[in-house]
C-alpha cells in the first residue's frame, strides 16, 4: 500500500537524495525522477511517477540549500540551537544549597614501601598531603614515574604533561604550607581523557587527522580541578573520535589482562587509574565509554546525570548525549572529584543549577531497591556475581523491589549519536580526511559517519520525540515504585542503552571476577540529578566488599 505523502515525508526524501547525488563525481547533475525513485526506497517510502515528478524544483531548491549551509565554518564546539533537556514533564529541581559529609580517613600513615601509593584512594592521598606527610610535589614525580614506566607498555597515555604537573605541585604545596589549604583534591595527581582542552598541550582526540590539534584554552573540568588544586600529570588515550581503545598510538590495554584492549572510549583513564598510573582520571561517556572501559579495568566510575558537568572544551560527539565523570577507586573519591567539576559554568546552556547533597548511609535499613528483574533472570555471563550483590544489599537492610523497563527497542534510537557525531564531523566527510582514520571497518566511524547522512532529517526527529516518551515513563516507573535507585546487569536487559538516551545517572563498580580472571561489575543507576543518593548507597555496598581493592599485579 502507498505511504501518504506529507510535508515531512518530502523532507525526508530532499535529505536522502542530497546526500546520496554528493556522494557521485557530479553531485551537481541535473535530477531526475529516477533519482527520487532510488533515495526514497533506502528509507522505506514509495512514491508514485506523477509525485517524484512533482518534487524535483523542490529538490533541487533543497540541494542549492544543503551547498549554501556548507559555506558555513561550523567548528566542533558549535553546538546545534537544539538543546536536549532530560527533564520528565512535571518534574521539580531540586531546591537548596549544596551539603558534603564526607570525613577523611584516620590513621592514614606513609607506606614503607612507596611502590604502594599507586593503589592508595584520592582520600587517603589527600591525608597524607594533608597532615605533609608528602609533599605534591613528591607524589606527583611518584606518579610521572609510573606512568613513563608502565605507559607505553599500556598504551593508555597520549601525552605528559610534566612541566605542567610540577608546577602545579609547587604551587600547592606553596599554598599549603602557606595555610591556604583548598580541600581534599589539593596537590592530588590526575589525567584527563585526550578530549578536554588544555591550553598549551595537544588535544589530539585520539585521531589522526587531529593529532597535532591544540586550543588556547582550558576545558571548565580543567579548570575547575585546577581551582580545587589538583595536578594534571597525563592526557590520556581514548578511542579515536571517542569508539573503542584503538587511538593512532595504538590499543589502549587491560591491566589485568594487556593482551586485551582496555574497552572505549575512556580507555587511557580506565587503564591508568586500574594500573595505579593515576589515583583518577576523568572519562566521557555517550553510550557507555565510562562505564565500559570501568567494567573491564575494574575501577569504579560515575556517569552523571545529563546536565550536571559542563562540556566546554570538550570534543562533541553527541551535543544530546555526551556526558563527563571521574573514573577513580571508590564510591567515596568519585564524590571528591565530582564535587568539584558539577554546575553551570554559564558556557554550556544544558548545564542546570542544582544541589548537590552527599551524605553516606551508615546502613541500608529502609532504603528501597529496584531490581530489574527480568534482565537478572536472563542467562548471561556475570549472573552469579550479580545475585551475590544483590544478596548482599538484602544482607544490608535494603528492600528489593521488581521493576520493568519500558518496553522498547532502544537500539533504535542510537542513530541519534550517528546523525549528531556525522554533524560533528561533517568536514571530515566531505574533504575526505576520514580516509585517516586508523579504524575503516564497517562499524568504525568512517563508514558510520557517511551512513548516517542517508538518515531522514524526520526519523532523527521522531526518535527524539520517542525519547520525550521514554524519559516521562522512567519518571512515572520510579515514581510508582517509591525507590531510591535501582539496580541492573552493566550489560544485559538493554538498560545501558536505555539511560544513556534518557540523560540518568549512574555508577558502575566492581563485584567480583569472571572465569577470564578479569574484573566484572554491576550498575547501580539513580534518579535525575540525585547523584548524591546514589553515591551514598552505592557507597555502603562497596563498603561492605573488598572487590574495588583488587588491583592487577604489573
Amino acid at each position: 500500500m502507498k505511504k501518504p505523502v506529507t510535508l515531512l515525508t518530502l523532507c525526508a526524501v530532499s535529505f536522502v537524495a542530497g546526500a546520496f547525488l554528493n556522494a557521485h563525481d557530479d553531485p551537481k547533475q541535473p535530477l531526475t525522477a529516477e533519482m527520487a525513485d532510488v533515495a526514497s526506497r533506502l528509507m522505506g517510502l514509495s512514491f508514485s511517477p506523477a509525485e517524484r515528478d512533482s518534487m524535483l524544483d523542490n529538490l533541487a531548491d533543497q540541494r542549492r540549500d544543503y551547498e549554501t549551509i556548507r559555506t558555513a565554518k561550523l567548528t566542533n564546539d558549535v553546538a546545534p540551537a537544539l538543546y536536549f533537556s532530560p527533564l520528565p514533564t512535571g518534574f521539580q529541581l531540586p531546591q537548596g544549597t549544596d551539603s558534603f559529609l564526607s570525613p577523611p580517613p584516620t590513621g592514614v600513615k606513609l607506606p614503607t614501601n612507596r611502590d604502594d601509593l599507586a593503589f592508595y584512594t584520592v582520600a587517603e592521598l589527600g591525608e597524607l598531603i594533608r597532615t605533609k606527610q608528602i609533599s605534591s610535589v613528591d607524589l606527583t614525580q611518584f606518579f610521572l614515574n609510573r606512568l613513563k614506566t608502565y605507559g607505553p607498555k599500556l598504551f593508555n597515555v597520549i601525552t605528559l604533561t610534566e612541566d605542567l604537573a610540577l608546577k602545579q605541585a609547587r604551587r600547592a604545596d606553596a599554598e599549603i604550607k602557606s595555610g591556604h589549604y583548598r580541600g581534599p583534591l589539593h596537590g592530588i595527581p590526575y589525567g584527563a581523557k585526550d578530549l578536554l582542552a588544555q591550553k598549551d598541550y595537544k588535544t589530539t582526540w585520539g585521531s589522526v587527522p587531529y593529532k597535532n590539534q591544540s586550543f588556547n584554552y582550558d576545558a571548565t573540568v580543567i579548570q575547575r580541578l585546577q581551582s580545587a588544586g589538583a595536578v594534571l600529570c597525563a592526557k590520556l588515550a581514548m578511542g579515536e573520535l571517542a569508539m573503542g581503545d584503538v587511538w593512532f598510538g595504538g590499543k589502549s590495554r587491560n591491566p589485568w589482562k594487556p593482551e586485551n584492549g582496555s574497552s572505549g572510549s575512556s580507555a587511557g583513564s580506565g587503564s591508568a587509574v586500574a594500573a595505579g598510573l593515576l589515583p583518577f582520571a576523568i572519562g566521557t561517556e555517550t553510550l557507555g565509554s565510562i562505564v565500559s572501559p570501568s567494567t573491564i579495568c575494574g575501577v569504579t566510575g560515575l556517569r552523571p546525570t545529563y546536565g550536571r558537568v559542563s562540556r566546554h572544551g570538550a570534543m562533541a560527539l553527541s551535543w544530546s548525549m555526551d556526558k563527563i565523570g571521574p573514573m577513580t577507586r571508590s564510591v567515596n573519591d568519585l564524590a571528591l572529584v565530582f564535587r568539584a567539576i558539577q554546575g553551570p559554568d554559564g558556557l554550556d546552556p544544558t548545564v542546570l543549577k542544582v544541589p548537590f547533597r552527599y551524605a553516606p548511609n551508615v546502613s541500608l535499613k529502609g532504603v528501597r531497591v529496584g531490581v530489574v528483574q527480568k534482565a537478572f533472570d536472563g542467562d548471561y555471563p556475570n549472573k552469579a556475581n550479580d545475585k551475590a550483590t544483590l544478596d548482599m544489599l538484602t544482607k544490608l537492610g535494603a528492600t528489593l523491589v521488581p521493576i520493568e523497563l519500558p518496553a522498547f527497542r532502544y537500539g533504535a534510537l542510537t542513530m541519534i549519536i550517528g546523525v549528531e557525531g556525522a554533524a560533528a564531523f561533517d568536514e571530515l566527510t566531505r574533504d575526505g580526511r576520514d580516509d585517516m582514520l586508523v579504524r575503516q571497518q564497517k562499524n568504525a566511524w568512517p563508514n558510520r559517519f557517511r551512513s548516517a547522512r542517508f538518515i531522514p532529517a524526520v526519523e532523527y526527529v521522531q526518535a527524539n520525540r520517542i525519547r520525550t516518551q521514554l524519559i516521562n515513563q522512567m519518571h512515572d516507573l520510579l515514581k510508582k515504585a517509591n525507590i531510591d535507585v535501582y539496580m541492573s546487569p552493566t550489560y544485559a536487559g538493554g538498560n545501558l542503552t536505555l539511560t544513556n538516551l534518557t540523560g540518568h545517572p549512574c555508577i558502575v563498580l566492581p563485584n567480583g571476577f569472571n572465569a577470564e580472571k578479569t574484573p566484572s561489575s554491576i550498575t547501580f543507576n539513580g534518579q535525575l540529578f540525585a547523584e548524591g543518593q546514589l553515591l551514598a548507597i552505592a557507597k555502603a555496598y562497596q563498603d561492605a566488599t573488598d572487590w574495588h581493592k583488587k588491583h592487577p599485579n604489573l
